[in-house]
């Protein structure tokens, strides 16, 4: 029932690859909209992805990144190395762009089971009446701040509809609350009348080719709080530096030590996952081992917490 949508920079993929055995026994779907050019890093995540049955989609035409140009590149990997492999589904967004008969030509133009992430495309009654039919069409998956309820209601009849929602609010380090609401998706996608919900996870929808000068770090931990119906929350552990670029470590050491004292609050929400566990070592060692792989913690605990939820 979850979906969670990933671009596909080096410490997303390895945080798929290292949540595969929870994706697959959860039934959890990884979206990837693959972004490098280079494409090693993608074949080793799908490889064992669909070497455990985990299901995936595949964005096909990404909007981003370096194949938003030209993905015949991407189509031919397909082609070549997953022709055959059922669990692996293409993915086909569906922008402001894109006209119906390209939107229904690209349904036709892969052998295999394809699912629509409507992405402010704009003809959704022209196109339900044209996708009549098609078998191929696996699911319907609706970023919620790009497409509407009265959107949405044009494809009710499909058996598989996801809402994917970002509850993430991004912005700039220093600027963080300690804690805000993230989303109350994963207990009401069905009130939503969907049959699944996703998320862009601690990153956010907002794509950056790289980030910036780390002038303050901040660890992102994101928990459910059984006080209030179970909603996620988000808490934001921010460096005490924020006025120079410098010293990355020595910011993260700090945000690490707000971290640690939070865990050892009586009435702490935050559930002890494997990476919790990783962010004690790495406190107790005193080491810094980069912020894509601090990024990579917070999305394996995302994971881990919704797994939990649901167990």
């Amino acid at each position: 029932m979850y979906y969670p949508y990933f671009r596909g920079k080096q410490y997303e993929l390895i945080a798929i690859r290292e949540s595969v055995p929870t994706l697959a026994e959860k039934g959890f779907v990884p979206i990837i909209e693959p972004v490098k050019k280079r494409l090693s890093g993608l074949h080793k995540t799908l490889d064992q992805l669909c070497g455990k049955e985990a299901r995936v989609i595949l964005i096909m035409n990404p909007r981003v990144g370096d194949h938003r140009h030209d993905n015949s590149d991407l189509t031919n990997f397909i082609r070549e190395n997953y022709h055959d492999e059922r669990r692996l589904i293409c993915g086909l967004l569906l922008t402001e762009e894109t006209s119906t008969d390209e939107a229904v030509r690209s349904c036709n133009e892969f052998d295999k089971e394809i699912a629509l992430i409507h992405n402010g495309y704009l003809h959704a009654e022209e196109l339900s009446r044209e996708i009549i039919g098609l078998e191929n069409i696996n699911a319907h998956i609706f970023i919620e701040d790009r497409c509407g309820k009265l959107y949405q209601s044009h494809f009710r009849d499909h058996p598989r509809r996801i809402l994917v929602r970002d509850g993430f609010n991004k912005t700039r380090n220093r600027d963080y609350p300690p804690a805000e609401f993230f989303s109350e998706l994963h207990a009401t996608y069905n009130l939503e009348g969907m049959n699944g919900f996703g998320d862009f996870l601690i990153v956010g929808s907002k794509y950056f080719e790289r980030g910036g000068p780390a002038y303050a770090v901040t660890i992102h931990l994101t928990y459910i709080d059984s006080k209030r119906n179970n909603e996620m929350h988000v808490r934001h552990f921010t460096s005490d530096r924020q006025d120079t670029p410098v010293d990355p470590a020595g910011k993260f050491a700090e945000a690490l030590a707000k971290l640690i004292a939070a865990l050892d609050e009586v009435d702490n929400n935050i559930p002890e996952t494997d990476a919790v566990t990783e962010f004690r070592n790495l406190h107790r060692e005193g080491h810094f081992p980069g912020l894509g792989y601090v990024k990579k913690l917070s999305m394996l605990h995302h994971i881990e917490t919704l797994t939990r939820f649901f167990s």
